[in-house]
């Protein structure tokens, strides 16, 4: 039980700090003011990671590699934790480096998958709940890039807009095919 609790713990803790990793990199690619207050939180959460891998790795036109490259060695970290625990403290051998690094681009792509279905429910769901809410424009302008190229090539429905329907759709068949290709490749 207590091995449970802490794979849990270290799922939740890497997880959100992975998303966190890659909505800055989204807000980035974006350019998503830096002044708004839910940039200003998530630049706050990882600037400790970033802000030095920055002084080493500069970004470039739209990407931001070093939050790019801090979600990947987040992944990374995350992975030999699970490992450690479901191992009971056995360090994976040598030759499961080149497994691990994969490894941990797939997790981060799967994070980046779970980050699209989370913001695009979340608009989803505020679109008829409540669509002045103040972070509604920080939603519209993550999601747009995302939604209008599937709005472009999905027939017109009038006023219902099935683009929030097909980019979950797809995300998640992405999240399957990427958990899949983890297991199969460092087994975690």
């Amino acid at each position: 039980m207590a091995q449970d609790i802490l794979q849990f713990l270290i799922d939740i803790v890497f997880q959100l700090f992975g998303i966190g990793l890659i909505l800055r990199a989204w807000m980035f690619a974006i350019r998503l003011h830096p002044f708004n207050p839910f940039s200003q939180a998530i630049l706050r959460a990882t600037e400790w990671l970033v802000g030095p891998i920055r002084r080493v790795v500069p970004g470039s036109g739209r990407f931001d590699w070093p939050s790019i490259l801090a979600c990947w060695i987040t992944a990374i970290l995350y992975l030999l934790l699970t490992w450690l625990v479901a191992m009971g403290g056995l360090m994976p051998s040598a030759s499961a480096i080149g497994p691990l690094l994969l490894s941990g681009l797939l997790v981060g792509l799967k994070w980046l998958f779970n980050v699209i279905v989370w913001v695009t429910l979340i608009q989803a769901i505020l679109s008829w709940v409540n669509p002045l809410s103040p972070i509604m424009p920080v939603l519209y302008t993550l999601t747009a890039p995302l939604l209008d190229p599937i709005r472009r090539m999905l027939p017109r429905m009038g006023g219902l807009d099935l683009s929030p329907l097909v980019l979950l759709v797809l995300a998640q068949i992405a999240m399957m095919v990427l958990n899949h290709l983890v297991f199969t490749t460092f087994g975690a």
